[in-house]
């Protein structure tokens, strides 16, 4: 099995295939979320019990790196936080809110990205970058509403929603400053970071642990935890460092593009014309921000 994996991963399109399967999975994660959470699963205990399997199945690994962590500590506990948070607030987002909504707004990478790397990385910014931010926060605020935010304010999801990618970006910025971080230390450092956030979120709240879940709830909680992320979270990440920035940012689009077609034939959810061109805006936002970085590569 481990011979034909090596194989298949010295092909070229190889990388493009588990980076598009794992945004079909990323897209859908609202599928599997809302239907624990319909099952009698609260949100955090939901998140807490699903990144504390896969943190138990990478602590071993995380363990045999003891010696790396030790050295990089610091990046390791950077990553803890923002990926950690970013992972937590997307999912929770996910759960309690519209699912394209949440998916819009947390596609606001592109404006986070090119402020991040301006301000945090020093990076030159050129019209292309500015441009991509430009049509984020206007798509964002046809999103939100448009001239009705002022009327009503934006939910208290739309703000987590918000946070999620703004997070998600900024643990971007940190692997690119430490390119060297190996895939274990990594991803531990997003796992361990969502089970504690929601842990302490669960604790905090004072909740307690459901006593009435069935069965088949509880297994599919556990093929959520063991297997959906997995698959989202290591495919995500192993294609991305085997492929272009410009052309894995295009293919992580196919995200919101999934999860805005399943929310609609699934879920029933609408999309009015404002929120469709807003959602058009970011999108082409993110093209953008991709293409940019072709030409800061080169």
């Amino acid at each position: 099995m481990l011979k034909t994996f090596q194989t298949l991963s010295q092909k070229p399109e190889f990388p493009v295939i588990v980076l598009v399967i794992a945004s079909f999975f990323w897209g859908l994660s609202w599928l599997p979320l809302k239907s624990l959470n319909q099952m009698g699963f609260d949100g955090p205990l939901l998140i807490f019990a699903a990144y504390s399997l896969l943190s138990l199945v990478f602590l071993p690994l995380l363990i045999k790196q003891r010696s790396y962590l030790k050295s990089h500590l610091a990046a390791w506990l950077i990553i803890l936080v923002l990926g950690g948070g970013a992972n937590f607030a997307f999912s929770y987002a996910l759960i309690y809110g519209e699912i394209i909504r949440v998916m819009v707004l947390f596609y606001l990478l592109p404006l986070w990205g090119v402020l991040g790397g301006k301000f945090l990385l020093n990076e030159h910014v050129d019209y292309k970058g500015w441009m991509a931010a430009g049509l984020s926060i206007c798509g964002a605020f046809l999103i939100v509403g448009g001239f009705k935010v002022f009327e009503s304010p934006p939910t208290w999801i739309d703000g987590i929603a918000l946070l999620s990618g703004f997070l998600f970006a900024m643990n971007n910025i940190a692997f690119r400053a430490h390119q060297d971080i190996p895939m274990v230390p990594k991803l531990s450092a997003l796992f361990i970071g969502t089970a504690l956030l929601s842990g302490l979120l669960f604790f905090v709240q004072g909740a307690e642990m459901p006593n009435d879940i069935s069965l088949p709830a509880w297994q599919l909680l556990v093929f959520y935890g063991l297997v959906w992320l997995l698959i989202s979270n290591y495919g995500s990440q192993w294609g991305v460092t085997h492929l272009p920035a410009s052309r894995s940012s295009i293919i992580i689009i196919m995200e919101l593009v999934v999860a805005v077609i399943s929310a609609v034939l699934i879920a029933n959810e609408t999309l009015s014309f404002v929120e469709g061109l807003g959602g058009v805006l970011i999108v082409t936002a993110a093209v953008l921000e991709a293409f940019r970085k072709t030409n800061k590569d080169k």
